[in-house]
């Protein structure tokens, strides 16, 4: 295909009624390149992680025999989501999706796109580089979060390099193929991985941009190392533990909190082996993805392990320019926990905050539905800060 301008779908719909399979669905359609009418005849079809494996998969082979290659991509790609560590299909179908994304876009990478892998530890680190068009700008770092591939990303690495910025997009330990291929598990230490993508580059006076589990891997990373300027958390995301149990009861929350100071592990793993019983689709999906990537043995020592994963006991350290960003309706992430960030962020050089909503189509996690608006946001807010 041909390197066309870039254009982001808008839209926010309401195809399931399980929220979390609502929102990857409309996160197929928004960032992966699926197709509304698609999705709509079989959303309602899914009801749990087998379901959705068999009607993604379908409606990617679909797609593809009647070549809508990028529809099929999206939909390859994202059957493996809620596939969970074990199965055989997970690497398959991650793999195809890769193959057939780079040989779909292949002429980006002509004109406009190199391809990197970084030396880290005992693996590489793909990175994907845009060079900024015309003047340049700036240097952006862009990565993703929990459950990230860096090609979700694609379109807007490319749309910052339309706008004048150097970018390197990257997947870390936990992402990617990283995790699926190399298998190489998550780090907390974000500024580890950060570090070998800056001294491959030679790189300096840079912004950071981290989605997701990003908003609170790029702080973590910006505090310590200071090459990195200007810092985009996209997302609220103060400690993943809070996250995590945040959808349970006040009273679950409490339990979990003791046992955990306590250190009862077996409490806390009859608990979530009851509630996996139980059929919780977000709880199963949350706890099996989490104890893969992030290598726990069990629901107590990933519960730990997410302690780990927080900016509020490294904010001291952050003492760059700030912008946090979050959705008003975000079913992962209760925007409400930003005042967790802004009571500990007391030596950022500047802190500003957006929280977007439903009505912007800005309102769910990572604001998916109106990517051009955040995406604008972010620019402007680097220029603001440069010409400060």
């Amino acid at each position: 295909m041909k390197t066309d301008k870039i254009q982001f779908k808008m839209g926010s719909y309401q195809l399931n009624s399980d929220p979390n399979f609502n929102y990857q669905l409309n996160r197929t359609i928004m960032w992966g390149g699926g197709d509304i009418e698609d999705i709509k005849r079989i959303a309602n079809k899914i009801t749990d992680s087998v379901s959705w494996k068999r009607e993604l998969i379908a409606l990617g082979e679909k797609a593809d025999e009647e070549g809508r290659v990028k529809e099929a991509i999206a939909y390859y790609r994202m059957s493996e989501f809620f596939m969970y560590d074990g199965d055989a299909d997970k690497k398959k179908y991650y793999r195809l999706a890769v193959s057939m994304f780079y040989n779909y876009y292949r002429d980006y990478f002509i004109e406009k796109i190199i391809r990197y892998e970084v030396p880290y530890e005992n693996v590489k680190l793909p990175v994907l580089y845009a060079k900024a068009k015309d003047i340049k700008k700036d240097t952006i770092i862009l990565h993703g979060g929990n459950d990230s591939y860096m090609e979700e990303l694609f379109f807007p690495m490319l749309y910052f390099a339309e706008n004048g910025y150097d970018v390197y997009l990257f997947e870390g330990p936990g992402q990617g193929g990283v995790v699926r291929i190399q298998e190489k598990h998550f780090t907390y230490q974000w500024e580890k991985p950060v570090k070998a993508v800056l001294d491959y580059f030679g790189l300096k006076e840079v912004t950071i941009i981290g989605a997701s589990l990003g908003g609170m891997l790029a702080p973590r990373a910006a505090a310590f190392e200071k090459r990195i300027k200007r810092v985009i958390a996209w997302s609220v995301f103060p400690n993943f533990l809070d996250i995590l149990i945040s959808t349970q009861s006040v009273l679950v929350q409490k339990i979990i909190r003791l046992t955990l100071m306590l250190k009862l592990k077996w409490v806390v793993n009859l608990l979530f082996g009851i509630k996996l019983k139980k059929g919780d689709e977000l709880v199963k999906w949350g706890l099996k993805h989490g104890m893969y990537a992030y290598e726990a043995k069990s629901p107590y020592d990933y519960f730990v392990k997410m302690n780990q994963y927080q900016m509020v006991d490294i904010a001291p350290f952050i003492d760059q320019d700030m912008l946090i960003i979050g959705a008003n309706k975000d079913h992962f992430i209760d925007y409400h926990m930003i005042s967790k960030e802004i009571d500990v962020l007391n030596n950022v050089k500047s802190l500003t905050i957006r929280i977007f909503t439903e009505k912007e189509n800005a309102g769910a996690h990572c604001n998916v539905g109106n990517s051009e608006l955040v995406l604008d946001t972010m620019l402007s807010w680097i220029e603001s800060i440069r010409d400060n």
